[in-house]
């Protein structure tokens, strides 16, 4: 299981991303369209998955504690509205499980992410026979007989160069218990990561207010042709915190935002539920980064999944000029130890 401060880092997580939905209106009721969305997909990598650029998150489902006839209908939404990509990791508490009784039945509609490594405590976690363990729990949770992607989860780099982790994950994808293996993670040890050229993919933290990884590690990642996922892909939405909030995940996205200013995320753009307002740039920025291929949403509401791909929909990528201004002002005002945030 994940250590103490891990559990308590991660419920955190959880709680923030349950205040960051993608259309600011909470509450706002899902409108009707006269013909289904057809939500973008692209190529992922050099595997033979083409994802949708949204995917469904499971930390909050888990840690929340959310109840399954309210996750049914939030991921039979999410399949109905066209995404094809669950991500979930085997410390979310009940989240594996939860997912496996809602859509198992529906289990060759999507493609099934998971993460590996705090099953015990600390250094035990990223054992070979930890990691076997875990993904077989994991294949028992998901009520599926194999995993299209499996995540070392946000290890060291002292951890990977030992290697023990990443044969592991070798040694399942070659058993067949998964398709692929990935990293979950950032800075330097994201960027090892990549140079071992061992993963198919990487998971990485990527918004308006964190951009280490446009220039770190993203981009080495594109070379290598490897699936890039976005995670905590609109900054937890701390535009909404008028003071330092109290959840201590999100405090220091809210104290860099407050510095950046963005005219976006100020006044009534804070508030727009539309494109053009704070999530929709947020989210289309992420989106926008190149090497970017899925961006992982958590949510509570059923209806968001349509809301979110008409929002898209209409705001259409987001402009070159936009995109360029956001980068600019980052470079300007982000000092050194801006990094990015697991």
């Amino acid at each position: 299981m994940c250590s103490l401060s891990r559990r308590d880092f991660l419920a955190s997580a959880a709680v923030a991303a349950a205040t960051s939905s993608l259309v600011a209106a909470q509450d706002k009721p899902a409108t009707t369209s006269a013909a289904k969305i057809e939500i973008e997909k692209r190529q992922f990598g050099a595997t033979d998955m083409k994802v949708t650029v949204l995917g469904f998150g499971g930390a909050e489902i888990g840690y929340q504690g959310i109840d399954q006839v309210t996750v049914d209908k939030i991921l039979n939404s999410a399949l109905d509205a066209g995404l094809n990509v669950i991500d979930t990791a085997e410390c979310y508490a009940g989240s594996e499980e939860s997912i496996g009784r809602a859509v198992s039945s529906r289990r060759k509609e999507f493609y099934l992410f998971t993460k590996v490594g705090h099953m015990e405590e600390g250094a035990a976690g990223w054992t070979a026979a930890s990691i076997e363990k875990s993904i077989n729990r994991s294949l028992e949770r998901l009520k599926t007989d194999r995993l299209d992607l499996v995540q070392l989860h946000s290890c060291g780099r002292d951890i990977l160069e030992k290697g023990e982790c990443i044969a592991a994950l070798e040694a399942a994808k070659k058993a067949g218990k998964t398709r692929y293996i990935g990293y979950s993670g950032d800075g330097d040890s994201a960027l090892y990561a990549i140079e071992t050229g061992r993963f198919d993919t990487l998971q990485t933290s990527v918004n308006i207010v964190d951009q280490q990884s446009i220039e770190l590690t993203i981009p080495k990642a594109k070379a290598r042709n490897m699936g890039v996922i976005a995670k905590r892909p609109i900054a937890n939405a701390v535009w909404r915190y008028d003071t330092q909030p109290e959840n201590g995940y999100v405090v220091e996205y809210w104290k860099r935002l407050r510095k950046l200013d963005y005219d976006f995320t100020r006044g009534e753009a804070a508030r727009d539920a539309g494109p053009d307002g704070a999530a929709g740039v947020a989210l289309r920025f992420t989106l926008a980064v190149p090497g970017v291929h899925v961006a992982i949403v958590g949510t509570t509401k059923p209806e968001r999944w349509a809301q979110n791909e008409e929002m898209l929909a209409k705001g259409g990528p987001l402009s070159q000029a936009r995109f360029d201004a956001i980068r600019a002002r980052w470079k300007e005002i982000a000092p050194a130890d801006w990094v990015g945030q697991i």
